[in-house]
């Protein structure tokens, strides 16, 4: 996605060699026209996949998951990170690291919106080290439902996080593929 790439370039800051700043784009504002688009492109190369139901791991991931669920005409679904009173004590729950925030949260889903007979296309914002990705898989696989792919919008792939999925056989689709932030540079993989 040319569109994506130029923007990341205009409005993404590089913080370090390990850390990109999408505040502009996905984690603080969301440009709904880009967000429509990123949803489009990832319904369409999920198209024959049988998708029944987007998920997600609230928060930045929610605005491109919800665009690619209007696309796709399917429910969306997110993960919760926090407890909350209303919560469900079914709920099917993972303890995960956060890169970003340096810290472990629980993510909670509940039984009520996913069910074996459901194909899931799980949607997220940035792949760095994968740990919250893999917790959102792993409840999804407790749930019974089928995993059909990931579809993230930046891929981080000088970070382990992209590989270790594909390594489980699970099929990721990554908008932008993102090398190296050395020297306050992104360099995008071809």
């Amino acid at each position: 996605m040319e569109v994506l790439k130029k923007r990341i370039l205009e409005e993404g800051i590089v913080v370090s060699d390990q850390v990109l700043k999408l505040d502009a784009l996905l984690n603080h504002q969301v440009d709904p026209e880009l967000t429509m688009e990123m949803g489009r492109e990832f319904a369409r190369r999920f198209s024959d996949s049988g998708i029944t139901r987007i998920v997600t791991v609230e928060s930045s991931g929610i605005a491109v998951a919800f665009a690619t669920a209007l696309v796709m005409n399917v429910p969306l679904v997110f993960a919760r990170r926090k407890k909350t009173l209303l919560a469900d004590p079914d709920a099917l729950c993972e303890r995960v690291p956060s890169f970003t925030k340096g810290i472990v949260t629980d993510i909670m889903l509940s039984r009520q919106f996913v069910s074996p007979e459901d194909k899931i296309l799980f949607i997220d914002d940035i792949i760095a080290n994968g740990d919250a990705a893999r917790g959102l898989i792993k409840i999804i696989q407790r749930s019974g439902a089928e995993l059909v792919g990931l579809g993230v919008v930046v891929e981080k792939s000088f970070q382990a996080g992209a590989r270790t999925i594909r390594e489980q056989g699970i099929r990721l689709e990554s908008l932008v593929r993102i090398s190296s932030l050395n020297e306050g540079t992104v360099v995008f993989e071809d």
